[in-house]
């Protein structure tokens, strides 16, 4: 007999935030930020900043929210700049996630252009540049 019906229901954008923020925990991801966006923009509901000890840690944690959210039955997640590694952007319609390398993410400084103070990427920031 087939079965009829077996679509996944949608996570609500609180659960996808959950999942992704469980699934950087997972991977070791340093330094993580969310911030709510739901009064900013309507771009998203969440953003989450985080930072890989690598190149291939950034790419590796996009990689593995990806495969979450697939695994979740929420397949329109989509990875940029996984080849690089240095700055990968997670757009998972709801949550955007921005995974870096820690010297990127200091030159960047894209919490502050949010209203989020980070002192210790500030104290980063200034020992680099």
């Amino acid at each position: 007999m087939a079965t009829i019906g077996t679509a996944k229901k949608s996570l609500s954008p609180s659960e996808m935030l959950s999942l992704v923020q469980s699934t950087l925990a997972d991977d070791k991801a340093e330094d993580i930020v969310t911030i709510e966006l739901t009064d900013k923009t309507s771009i998203a509901d969440y953003m989450i900043i985080a930072t890989g000890s690598s190149s291939r840690r950034v790419a590796a944690m996009a990689e593995h929210i990806v495969e979450a959210l697939k695994d979740a039955g929420q397949g329109r997640a989509a990875a940029e700049g996984k080849e690089q590694g240095d700055w990968v952007l997670v757009d998972t319609g709801d949550v955007i996630v921005h995974l870096f390398r820690s010297e990127v993410r200091a030159f960047y400084n894209i919490e502050e252009m949010w209203g989020v103070e980070n002192p210790a990427l500030k104290q980063q920031a200034a020992r680099l540049y």
